[in-house]
């Protein structure tokens, strides 16, 4: 029962992952695989009280990994962690089928919580590297997390969510800003920048021309 999955979770990998070559490259040598399959025996042990056992596999994973799933996590058939270091996913977290997450993400709480603190995760959900998702709420099925994102709210399904804090740029198949490629991203930065370079020109501007007045009462 634990391994019944292995073989989808490794198709799953050869069909999204472009450097893929072979199931035997994807089974030995890629550290997401890895890390999802001895997360199945953590889990097991952890569901039948053997949580020591269960904590142990999953720091020896994380060791050989970088990527730390929580052995009280459940995840879904078809997970696909690419590259994967620095990834986390918290103890009560849910991710559903075919996920996607890259590098550096996180799936964790707030602190603030108790009981249930992580996010539940839909179907066919994208996770951006270095994108973090914080407390238990749902993003919805088909959505895309920006690379970068914090996303501090329950997400609908369908939906692509960019910047800090994350917005939502696309729904239902309609645009709201600008879809998700991880390169063209809005970048916050750079609007307060331009924000900040408006608010200078309208001062320089009020500058002169209190300067103008200035002068014309000197003479």
């Amino acid at each position: 029962m634990i391994f019944k999955n292995i073989n989808y979770d490794v198709q799953s990998v050869l069909e999204r992952d472009p450097a893929a070559r072979s199931w035997a490259e994807v089974f030995f040598l890629y550290p997401g695989v890895y890390a999802v399959l001895w997360h199945r025996v953590a889990h097991f042990c952890y569901k039948h009280n053997l949580k020591f056992l269960a904590r142990w596999i999953s720091q020896t994973t994380r060791f050989w990994t970088g990527i730390e799933i929580h052995p009280g996590a459940t995840i879904g058939k078809g997970l696909f962690i690419d590259h994967g270091m620095g990834v986390v996913i918290g103890e009560t977290t849910v991710i559903g089928d075919n996920c996607t997450i890259y590098q550096g993400a996180t799936l964790g709480g707030t602190g603030k919580e108790k009981g249930k603190r992580h996010p539940t995760i839909g179907d066919n959900v994208m996770i951006g590297c270095g994108a973090k998702i914080l407390g238990p709420f749902t993003v919805g099925d088909n959505s895309k997390i920006a690379a970068g994102a914090v996303v501090l709210s329950e997400v609908p399904p369908n939906s692509t969510c960019v910047g800090v804090p994350a917005r939502i740029t696309k729904r239902k198949g309609i645009k709201i800003e600008q879809d998700l490629d991880q390169v063209t991203i809005p970048d916050p930065v750079t609007s307060q920048i331009c924000t900040l370079s408006v608010h200078i020109a309208n001062l320089e501007k009020k500058i002169n021309e209190l300067s103008k007045n200035t002068e014309g009462v000197e003479k």
